[in-house]
């Protein structure tokens, strides 16, 4: 080969001239390198075998490159190859690792079925019309990086045994990648879809940092933890957890066809990051937000959770603080809570720490966040499910630096009293230590020492007798306090409670400290039900 390449070499270029490039059914006992060769016509390797490496980097094909069911036993270079029709790789095996970076091809290129033992790199190609790789198994890595897809485009069922990146790849026109299965990451970032896209994935995690999509896309996935970090959304964007394996080359099947997902364990698609993201037209469906970042995200308030979908929950049950036991109510809350808690160093116990290198967000900025995603809920007409966010809404209020000492104090009271109108057992509790406090309070001073009797005045005047008939003035009681404590007055206390909560006047005759603690009762008692049954409502309304 080496000699016959030297024959047909240019000397004015220093590069080998061949009209067509005839090898089907070849055999190689060792490399075989076509470098810098200039074909004018076609390459047709199909059914040869190549027991070393084969290399075309920079050649140069005039028509067609065919390399059909073409086994090589050590690595494959195709560099810096442009192929000015077309070029077909189907059921290609590489034993080694595969590199196609900066291929040129003016239209289509097929690499279904091809198997490729380590890594397969097509960094920077250039494919102007179709593309596909389908049924393929890469061994290794699968790079695409900056990449350039103008057709339309296929990945399914890609089995990858490591990482696959498409950073800052373009497609131009619909692309379909999936089902494909990644023992790693799949990288998306920076990639822009310039027509409907489907990513159909099983994979460790997929990053799509500054991803752009201008056109609708949906994402099915599998295992995946999600980045969307500053990810430009300008058409809906639906990203579901998928609970079944896909199947194979896409058809629909009862499991027994399904792609194989070998180091993948646990269904569920957590979405880690949704910082920058505008949030009008996306919409997610089974998935996991119990470590997402949402703080910096815009229009939060429009996205849409369907499906069965988890957030960060608080710590429950008694605690510590200090000497102080603390009854903490489980709630939907933001992971950047419980950064923050977690930061504080005090009352931290259960809430989870930033991830090393992670900003810890301040109640301020906290704050909105929380407001926006209980517009979410109350808009999808779900009130009972935005009431963990008006809690955590509220909660943020009130650590917060930037709001007056005054109205803090107000939401630290609402708090004590009721969990902001949210917590129906505090409410109750409150109401019945009010109501014990005021039963105590009237039987020791409130009622008087005896019921008035009634008395009549007669008042003489010339020929004129004028009768008068009142009460007598409830005279204070007097005794031990444990004299007061009898069953008959606190009967007549706990009815005369009873009438203030449902804000009536009772028709017991009080003392003068009586009548202020029933004015005083009349006021706080029914305004504690009242935050009880506006926390029940909260809970079950329609």
């Amino acid at each position: 080969m080496s000699e016959l390449l030297t024959a047909l070499t240019d000397p004015s270029t220093h590069r080998p001239r061949i009209g067509n490039a005839l090898f089907q059914e070849a055999v190689f006992p060792g490399e075989a390198r076509f470098d810098l060769a200039e074909i004018d016509g076609d390459v047709l390797f199909d059914g040869a075998e190549i027991a070393g490496d084969l290399s075309f980097d920079r050649v140069e094909i005039g028509s067609r490159a065919l390399f059909r069911h073409v086994r090589i036993g050590g690595d494959a270079c195709f560099d810096r190859m442009k192929v000015r029709r077309r070029a077909m790789f189907e059921k290609v095996e590489v034993a080694g690792r595969a590199s196609f970076d900066r291929l040129i091809v003016t239209g289509r290129a097929v690499f279904d079925g091809a198997r490729i033992g380590r890594d397969a790199c097509f960094t920077g190609v250039e494919i102007g019309g179709f593309f596909s790789l389908d049924r393929a198994t890469i061994g290794g890595d699968g790079r695409f990086d900056r990449a350039g897809f103008n057709g339309i485009t296929t990945f399914r069922g890609l089995s990858v045994g490591g990482q696959v990146s498409f950073l800052g790849v373009v497609f131009g026109r619909s692309a379909l990648l999936g089902p494909l299965v990644c023992a790693g990451t799949l990288n998306l970032s920076e990639a822009v879809f310039g027509d409907a896209a489907t990513v159909e994935a099983a994979a460790t995690a997929v990053r799509c940092l500054r991803t752009r999509w201008t056109s609708t896309a949906a994402l099915r996935l599998r295992y995946a933890a999600v980045d969307l970090s500053d990810a430009i959304v300008e058409h809906p964007l639906s990203i579901a957890a998928r609970s079944r394996p896909f199947p194979v080359d896409g058809e629909p099947g009862d499991g027994g066809g399904a792609m194989a997902e070998p180091g993948l364990v646990g269904a569920g698609v957590r979405v880690m990051s949704l910082r920058g993201v505008d949030a009008a037209h996306l919409v997610l469906t089974g998935v996991d937000l119990t470590e997402c970042l949402f703080a910096g995200t815009v229009h939060l308030d429009q996205l849409r959770l369907e499906g069965t979908y988890t957030f960060a929950s608080g710590p429950s049950g008694l605690r510590r603080r200090g000497i102080r036991p603390v009854r903490w109510t489980p709630r939907r809350t933001l992971a950047e809570e419980h950064h923050w808690r977690a930061a504080r160093g005090r009352g931290a116990e259960g809430w989870t720490p930033a991830p090393e290198g992670e900003e810890v967000r301040e109640p301020a900025v906290l704050a909105p966040v929380y407001r926006q995603l209980r517009k979410a809920f109350e808009d999808g007409k779900h009130e009972p499910g935005a009431a963990d966010f008006y809690y955590g809404e509220m909660e943020m209020r009130r650590h917060a630096d930037d709001i007056p000492r005054a109205e803090r104090g107000l939401l630290t009271a609402y708090w004590a009293l009721s969990g902001y109108g949210m917590r129906a057992s505090r409410a109750l509790g409150w109401l019945l230590v009010a109501m014990t406090a005021t039963v105590l309070a009237m039987m020791l001073w409130g009622l008087p020492q005896n019921d008035p009797e009634p008395r009549s005045t007669v008042t003489v005047t010339g020929r004129r007798v004028t009768t008068a008939i009142g009460m007598a003035d409830p005279v204070d009681p007097s005794g031990s306090y444990a004299d007061r404590l009898t069953s008959g007055r606190f009967e007549k206390s706990l009815r005369v409670v009873i009438d203030s909560v449902v804000f009536r006047s009772s028709d017991q005759n009080l003392t003068t400290a009586g009548t202020y603690t029933e004015m005083a009762s009349r006021l706080a008692e029914p305004a504690l039900l009242g935050l009880a049954v506006l926390a029940i409502r909260g809970r079950l309304k329609r």
